[in-house]
């Protein structure tokens, strides 16, 4: 199992951004599921300081993949979730609660992540609040 993509995500269920941060190279292309691609370290961080307020969650079920030379990694993951405050142009937050099976694709150099990708059904996550 590729120890950075581990630590990410651990940070992640902590709630850790700066140890988030730490797996990242200075460059990071970040590619959400729903939007334009943000490139570097200041623009994640923004990104998870938004998602924080709007979302809290929890990754389970986790499968890390690698690819031979620890270059690519994937993981496939449940989201355990709770939309905490009305994200723009989303339904209204009430404390719903989802559940969501989600994806993500890393691309990795000198042991920092370069390239993050996530995917979700924004559908499927769509009707579990509304």
């Amino acid at each position: 199992m590729n120890s950075t993509i581990k630590a990410y995500f651990d940070a992640f269920n902590r709630g850790d951004v700066p140890a988030m941060l730490a797996c990242l190279s200075d460059d990071v292309a970040h590619h959400v599921n729903e939007g334009k691609v943000r490139t570097g370290k200041d623009m994640f961080r923004d990104f998870c300081k938004h998602m924080n307020r709007c979302y809290r969650e929890e990754l389970t079920d986790m499968v890390i993949f690698d690819a031979e030379g620890g270059t690519r990694a994937a993981a496939e993951y449940i989201v355990n979730g709770t939309y905490l405050e009305t994200d723009e142009g989303l339904p209204e937050a009430k404390g719903q609660t989802y559940c969501l099976p989600a994806g993500s694709f890393f691309t990795l150099k000198d042991g920092l992540i370069t390239r993050v990708v996530t995917y979700y059904n924004l559908a499927d996550w769509t009707a579990q609040v509304s």
